[in-house]
This record gives structure tokens, sequence and C-alpha cells, in this order.
């Protein structure tokens, strides 16, 4: 399934500064027996966002509505614990395009990257200046540049650059998931085969 292509993303963000959010919290086990890929956004952080009888904690940030994005800001080893991949589909469902943390747990990292999420690890120092920034302003932007690797903090320029896979960084910016990329590749595969017969 082709996904959002990812270019230059300039929003607004959700600040999370918890650390160590696992993917339970983000999608808790009771609501992993669905196998499509749509409707988790509605229990992304469940567990932190609702009461027992459903009404919304309004001291969670996804309840406060001065905070809004594409961008989910998180703490230190974000994603860590089951290897879920519903956690990344309840993300992309929500409705976020990028996560930004310090330490990213490897698996949900390439489960978010397989489903056109795109995890972006800065440094602390600079993960506490994003933090700062949306504190001032919950309405700071961020600019994350997938071409050039980079983030920045649009009201004050500071930027800071990020790793990428390169073959995630391709599918990402044209909007593949694996599947994809082999279709992309069809022609130059039928011809080799075709080639190889002779």
């Amino acid at each position: 399934m082709a996904y959002d292509k990812f270019t230059v993303l300039t929003s607004t963000a959700v600040p999370m500064p918890i650390e160590n959010v696992d993917t339970d919290q983000i999608i808790p086990a009771r609501f992993l027996k669905a196998t499509k890929r749509e409707g988790f956004g509605d229990n992304l952080f469940r567990d932190w966002r609702y009461n027992g009888d459903d009404t919304p904690k309004q001291d969670f940030v996804l309840n406060n509505p001065i905070y809004s994005g594409k961008i989910l800001v998180g703490g230190k080893n974000f994603g860590s614990g089951s290897s879920r991949e519903h956690a990344a589909w309840a993300i992309y469902d929500y409705g976020f395009r990028c996560v930004v943390s310090s330490f990213f747990a490897d698996i949900f990292k390439g489960n978010a990257l397989n489903i056109g999420i795109l995890p972006v690890t800065v440094s602390p120092e600079f993960l506490d200046k994003i933090f700062k920034a949306i504190e001032a302003d919950p309405k700071a932007e961020l600019e994350v540049n997938l071409p050039e690797q980079t983030i920045s903090i649009v009201a004050t320029g500071e930027k800071e650059s990020f790793d990428i896979n390169g073959y995630k960084k391709h599918n990402m910016t044209n909007g593949f998931d694996d599947i994809d990329y082999l279709q992309s590749m069809k022609s130059d595969i039928q011809a080799f085969a075709e080639k190889s017969l002779y």
C-alpha cells in the first residue's frame, strides 16, 4: 500500500516529554485484533487519553486543543517494548507523519518507516530546544526536510541534521512501501529476466 510522499513537512507539533513510551502505551494490546490498518488512531494512547468511562482525560496532551499538527515530539526511548506494528499504524492513522525523539527503539523505527512515518532522531540538547520552543508558543512550527535530512525550529532557524537509511529515504520521498518499490522496478526486472533466458 502506497503512502503519502514525504519531502518537506512544516507543521506545528504535539509535545509529549515522556521517556520510555512503549508500544503497549501507544496502542494497548486489547485493540490488536483488527488486521486492517484503519481505525487504530481512535485508540492511540487510549489509556492515557481516556478514563474508564470513556471520558477524555483533560490533562493529557492529545486532549488539549492548544496543541495540534502532524509532528509528535516524544521523550527518549520512544517505541520500546513489544514489536507490534500496530503502534506505528495507530500513530499514522491519528494523523502524525513524523515523530521526533532523541532515541527510538529499533523495531518501532523500522515499522514507522515501513508505513510512511518519519522517525527523526535528534540530540538530547536539540530535543530540549524543541520542547522549550513549543512551551513558549504552542503554535511554533518545525520544518522537517527529508531530502536535506534536517529538522529546524522555524521561528529561530536553529537546525540539526538527522540520519536515515538511503533505501528508506527513497521510499519515503516516493510514497513507497516495500511492495511499491518492487513494482516500480517491474520493467527492469522483466528486462533482466528476459535477458537471462538467452
